[in-house]
């Protein structure tokens, strides 16, 4: 009768083990049952980056790689794409259920009167350089929040969780959007409670000397898709931050500004940047036969294709692919997506790409949208950071609620120097 179980013999004691498997997964600390002697300190897994270790247990985002398949509490992310707004979409990663009229409708309330920040923020914003960059701004500024609203310190208190969680969905785009124009010396444009979430984003972005600004439909509905798009993708670098700080229940401002900040790295929200500088270093239709030859030649990289999880094409991909035809329409085509549209085709039917499974993922069209809506290059990471906000919340929030998350604190497996003995300068070679 086959049994959930992993039996292991170890070949240097002869001894065998058998450790229960659950959900796929066998528990590490069940290793250190293995010991070649009695000081032994038991066995360990060695996996750098986790490539495949799980660290939680978690009920929000299901992504299956192989099959190209994303899910946010079970609802696939085309629906969401189709039919929801980004906030019905944050409300359902952070309470497990699309909501009610009514609860819709309170929760969109919440957060529409959240969005104002105090003016001490806006100073300092004031202090950084000119050219600062929008996302070392950003950093900085949600970590600044945590100084504004000491009670955030009580994670423990639904009501105060909920009211942080309220305050920073809010004003993320009010951080962006402010960071944005002080890198650009335009005055600050106060957010309006008469639009949509994402069209007060615009406002403030761009209003320049209209009295009431009137964002386009076509480009509001494309950032909110854009938003559902990044809500939440599982573990990730910026999640597992958010989740390693706030395991030591610090406030959940400090704790984003760390996932904001892992999301700075270019290997992770700057991504989408990386594609536009190949498709202009391409530069034309006639270049890219030459240019997929150095990549498989190994000289540069295919920008915006293959991903650590999708081993298929990325579903959020598919999704831009359209919306990105809808945002044409009325700015007007960029002149990279012909680039990209032929790169694609050829990568797709050339066989050295297919069989190491390199399709397109949600970097290779979000720069080109972006660029053609007038954000500038270095505020693509930070319009990842307002998309991935409440999926970082609801990962923070759901690992403060999980009985057997602790402290972060990975092993380490020690390849230093064994034991020596201190000697005096004088006598050091």
């Amino acid at each position: 009768m086959p049994k959930d179980s992993l039996s292991i013999t170890d070949n240097r004691t002869g001894r065998t083990y058998e450790l229960p498997i659950q959900d796929g997964a066998i528990r590490a600390a069940d290793l250190r049952q293995i010991k070649a002697g009695a000081d032994d300190f038991g066995l360990l897994s060695y996996d750098p980056a986790f490539m495949n270790t799980a660290s939680c247990r978690s009920a929000i985002t299901y992504i299956d790689g192989d099959r190209g398949i994303l899910r946010y509490r079970g609802y696939p992310i085309d629906q969401l794409a189709e039919h929801s707004t980004f906030l019905e979409t944050a409300y359902l990663l952070l309470h497990g259920e699309l909501p009610s009229a009514q609860a819709l409708d309170d929760w969109e309330y919440g957060v529409t009167h959240h969005t104002i920040i105090h003016e001490n923020i806006k100073k300092f914003i004031d202090g950084f350089h000119y050219d600062a960059h929008p996302m070392g701004v950003f950093v900085s500024a949600v970590a600044g929040l945590s100084t504004f609203y000491p009670e955030a310190k009580r994670i423990e208190d639904e009501t105060s969780r909920k009211n942080q969680i309220f305050r920073l969905i809010a004003k993320t785009p009010t951080l962006a959007a402010f960071a944005y124009r002080h890198r650009v010396g335009m005055p600050y444009a106060y957010p309006d409670n008469d639009l949509s979430y994402t069209g007060n984003f615009l406002n403030m972005m761009f209003k320049a000397t209209e009295v009431k600004y009137a964002p386009h439909p076509v480009l509001e509905r494309a950032i909110d898709v854009l938003f559902i798009l990044h809500a939440d993708h599982e573990q990730n670098c910026s999640t597992s931050a958010m989740r390693g700080v706030g395991s030591s229940h610090a406030d959940p401002y400090s704790a984003m500004a760390a996932a904001a900040a892992a999301l700075y790295g270019p290997l992770h929200g700057g991504a989408n940047e990386q594609v536009l500088r190949m498709l202009r270093e391409i530069g034309s239709l006639a270049n890219i036969p030459a240019y997929i030859q150095r990549v498989k030649q190994g000289e540069v990289k295919l920008m915006g294709f293959g991903h650590r999880i999708y081993k298929n094409y990325d579903p959020r991909a598919k999704i831009i692919k359209l919306t990105a035809d809808q945002v044409f329409d009325v700015t007007g085509k960029n002149p990279l997506i012909d680039i990209a549209l032929e790169l694609e085709r050829i990568a797709l039917q050339d066989d050295y790409f297919v069989s190491r499974k390199l399709y397109p993922n949600v970097d290779f069209y979000s720069g080109i949208i972006y660029e053609a809506m007038r954000f500038p290059v270095d505020m693509f990471p930070v319009l990842f950071a307002i998309g991935r906000t409440p999926g970082w919340l609801a990962q923070w929030q759901e690992m403060l609620l999980d009985k057997e998350q602790k402290i972060a604190r990975p092993r380490q497996v020690y390849t230093g120097s064994p034991v020596r003995d201190y000697v005096p300068i004088e006598k050091r070679t």
